[in-house]
């Protein structure tokens, strides 16, 4: 199959090429609709004649529908969505490229999704999906669920169907607050996912970043404890990855802390905790919730981000980290190969 793949690329270039952007449009359109022909146009950075012809292609081929509200995808466009995904998958060598990344960074799984979500904005909503089934994949009733906040992180949820029924489980968020958008915010997307598993939730009102004289004065509180206390026996930990830089701000530390963050060579943090490009613990920040050790002994540890900017922050993160699976986006992939030096 490869091989058949390199003949075709190497005769009829353009023919792979028609049908990746045949396949971003698809893509484009499903995780937008309905939406209409100029906002399409906007959204791919494309005339909006070129959206006219490939609109109609799609149409004629009952992979689309055209009503008053917009173009939304029939049920053969979806089907064929998921089958282009996989043959692009193929195309690009996305499988080799995973098991080398998996071997070099010595964790458990990789899952790669094609294109780069800092150049094409259906790329996170399919980084979400992907990631959301793969969750869906390792839930058990019973299980506790910790989860972090963050932009990626909401599109998991969001891409997460609401046909469930774990009655005996519990989501909680993974640490305290940032003070950032309340609906990006940990506390915020355990109550929404647990709506959509119809299981149990508790939160964490207690923000990052206090004194330790203030935080030992919380923890002492029996219901903050009660939920610490179930946060820290997590059997799934979802999680999303940034760059020190981007990071230490979003905490709101201050900036002789920031400078000494990255002076000490931090590149990548999770969970408060800031890493160097070894994956070196160098500091970390007060916080209530998961510890590293309640991290390590999570029965499945999924880390969801992407973005070819992430990719330093990504291995990181995740170098030695058996217990880890990596989903991740095509941009990012190939920039850890690259800093991995995969063959």
């Amino acid at each position: 199959m490869h091989e058949i793949l390199k003949l075709q690329q190497k005769i009829v270039p353009e023919l792979m090429n028609l049908l990746e952007k045949r396949y971003n449009i698809l893509r484009t359109i499903y995780y937008n609709q309905p939406i209409g022909r100029r906002s399409l146009a906007n959204k791919l950075e494309v005339g909006e004649r070129i959206v006219r012809t490939e609109v109609n292609f799609l149409k004629e081929q009952k992979l689309i529908s055209i009503g008053t509200p917009g173009m939304s995808v029939t049920a053969d466009g979806e089907k064929i969505i998921e089958k282009l995904k996989n043959f692009i998958r193929d195309f690009k060598g996305l499988t080799d490229i995973e098991n080398c990344i998996r071997e070099k960074l010595d964790i458990k799984k990789v899952i790669i999704v094609p294109g780069d979500m800092e150049e094409e904005e259906t790329v996170i909503e399919e980084l979400g999906r992907t990631a959301a089934r793969y969750i869906e994949s390792v839930i058990e009733d019973g299980n506790i669920i910790a989860i972090t906040g963050g932009t990626t992180m909401k599109k998991v949820i969001d891409n997460f169907s609401s046909a469930h029924n774990y009655k005996n489980a519990i989501v909680v968020p993974a640490r305290g607050g940032m003070a950032r958008r309340v609906e990006t915010e940990a506390n915020t997307l355990a109550a929404n996912f647990a709506y959509k598993l119809e299981a149990n939730y508790k939160l964490l009102h207690v923000p990052d970043n206090l004194s330790s004289q203030t935080m030992n004065a919380i923890l002492n509180e029996n219901s903050i404890k009660e939920v610490i206390d179930t946060i820290r026996k997590a059997d799934v930990i979802a999680y999303g990855i940034g760059r020190a830089d981007e990071m230490s701000k979003r905490r709101g530390l201050r900036k002789e802390e920031i400078s000494d963050i990255l002076e000490r060579g931090s590149v990548g943090e999770a969970f408060g905790y800031f890493f160097n490009s070894v994956g070196e613990v160098v500091c970390s920040t007060p916080s209530v919730g998961l510890r590293s050790e309640d991290i390590k002994n999570a029965k499945n540890l999924i880390a969801v981000a992407g973005g070819q900017s992430k990719a330093e922050a990504i291995v990181a993160t995740e170098i030695n980290n058996s217990n880890s699976v990596l989903i991740t986006d095509e941009g990012a992939a190939m920039e850890i190969l690259k800093l991995l030096k995969c063959n």
